[in-house]
């Protein structure tokens, strides 16, 4: 019955159904998206799931983008992931040399938890993100050394305005 169970809770978490996708990271678009091609020269585009970067026109994107640049690029990365976005992207957690990098941007201080897509993250990842969001925060790291920080998405909102 225990083994049961177990079977269950797997194939019910959020994850248990993720593909895996294995490439090389050609460029880095800000710090949260990047383009892989993997091994039959196919790209794919990637928003890095359960974070949200600033974008390049605001302060510290382009502090961010090298960030990530510096943690992923012209590397091997696998991403785990079960979903697209609305532009077709895929959304997904970015594993280099055994490191989350969605994580690594949170908590660098260079990215937001994005809470309103949590329920999309494994229970195990929305704990993570949020504590290392609350780590940089604490310790004012990155875009969190300067108060009057505007979240990207407040910032594409009032684009559109």
């Amino acid at each position: 019955m225990k083994k049961l169970i177990c079977i269950l809770l797997l194939l019910l978490s959020p994850l248990s159904f993720a593909e895996e996708l294995t490439g090389k990271v050609i460029k880095v678009s800000d710090g949260d998206t990047i383009t892989v091609l993997d091994s039959n020269n196919q790209k794919y585009k990637i928003r890095l799931q359960g974070i949200d970067a600033p974008e390049t026109q605001q302060a510290f994107g382009e502090t961010s983008r090298q960030s990530l640049a510096n943690l992923v690029y012209d590397k091997e990365v696998i991403i785990l992931w079960d979903k697209r976005d609305k532009y077709a992207r895929i959304l997904g957690k970015v594993i280099v040399d055994g490191r989350d990098a969605n994580y690594e941007q949170l908590k660098k201080g260079l990215a937001w938890y994005y809470k309103q897509y949590e329920n999309d993250l494994s229970d195990e990842d929305k704990e993570r993100y949020s504590e290392a969001e609350a780590w940089a925060r604490n310790y004012t790291e990155g875009l969190w050394t300067d108060s009057k920080s505007i979240p990207p998405w407040e910032f594409r909102h009032k684009r559109k305005n």
